[in-house]
């Protein structure tokens, strides 16, 4: 009777029947928390295009801020867009479905934009280090080590190591078999989230993953914490009060911008994973994902003299025109 059992469960397994569709399924026990966190998505996304749409505008009118630190605060912000472009919308539209469905090649497609943004901006991050490094440290020869070709093309490969390792990840998840398990509990289709659905063997998608994590968020942000400690090495050579507080003023932007980002992606994807997603878990994905885009301009604007006088210059155009 036992065989018998187990040649059935077997026959079970194999009618399963290919996934189509996945349904999510993250907060939906808490409506309250929901609806409060969908007004809450809204507001910040419309406050997310409306920053950096302005941020990247003002970048390209203002020949001033034609520099390789612009260029890639122009990056940043483009990238914010379109992380929350990818992830935002779609969230409030399954929030407030009855099925809360999402068909399977949305799913994929969702996941790799979304992951590739967020690979990219750990590269970009890093870039945008070794960019004030060389402005605070070698400042009499910025101009000729961040040249046109160069920081076009950091801020060009950003983007390809971003997009290869998403893609790689993506593929390796939905090639292998779901069996029938669609339900994600999730607001998005997020990695994580997926790897728990698949009735496989899992082990080389966690050591490409531990690789990936490795290389996208822990070696650039050694190379950041490198480069700051010769920039705060270079910042108290300065012998001058307002001098050190100029060359500081350049970089704290960047730095709180860098706290944000990776302390949240480091909590995601770096603790002790359990079997069952946390709520906190789903909230701290929220503000990875939304909180840190919209504040990104307003932290880049606030003590940039520079940003401020071509706001208000922009603005001041607008207005007359």
């Amino acid at each position: 009777t036992d065989d018998t059992f187990l040649n059935m469960e077997h026959m079970k397994m194999g009618n399963y029947s290919p996934v189509t569709e996945f349904i999510l399924v993250g907060l939906s026990k808490y409506p309250v928390l929901q609806f409060f966190l969908s007004m809450l998505c809204l507001i910040t996304y419309v406050i997310i295009l409306l920053g950096n749409s302005l941020l990247i505008i003002i970048s390209i009118l203002d020949s001033r801020l034609h520099t390789p630190m612009y260029f890639f605060l122009g990056n940043l912000s483009f990238l914010d867009i379109c992380y929350t472009s990818s992830t935002v919308p779609p969230m409030l539209i399954i929030f407030s479905s009855e099925t809360k469905s999402i068909s399977f090649i949305g799913c994929a497609l969702q996941m790799v934009v979304s992951l590739g943004l967020s690979c990219t901006e750990c590269v970009l991050l890093a870039v945008m280090a070794y960019d004030r490094y060389v402005a605070i440290c070698n400042p009499l020869r910025y101009s000729i080590i961040m040249n046109r070709v160069l920081y076009v093309h950091m801020a060009a490969w950003s983007w390809i190591i971003g997009y290869l390792t998403s893609l790689l990840q993506t593929v390796m998840t939905m090639i292998l078999p779901f069996c029938g398990n669609n339900v994600i509990d999730h607001i998005t289709c997020e990695l994580l989230a997926l790897l728990k659905l698949i009735c496989s063997d899992i082990t080389i998608n966690v050591i490409i993953m531990t690789m990936v994590g490795i290389i996208i968020l822990v070696i650039p942000l050694l190379l950041i914490f490198i480069s700051y400690v010769f920039i705060l090495s270079s910042i108290l050579r300065i012998n001058s009060a307002e001098g050190r507080k100029k060359a500081f003023s350049t970089c704290s932007a960047h730095l709180t911008v860098v706290i944000l980002f990776y302390g949240s992606a480091l909590f995601m994807y770096m603790k002790p994973k359990s079997k069952d997603t946390n709520t906190s878990d789903e909230i701290i994905g929220l503000f990875y994902g939304v909180i840190t885009p919209m504040l990104n301009p307003i932290i880049y604007s606030l003590r940039n003299k520079e940003v401020n006088e071509a706001m208000k210059k922009v603005l001041g155009d607008i207005c007359i025109y």
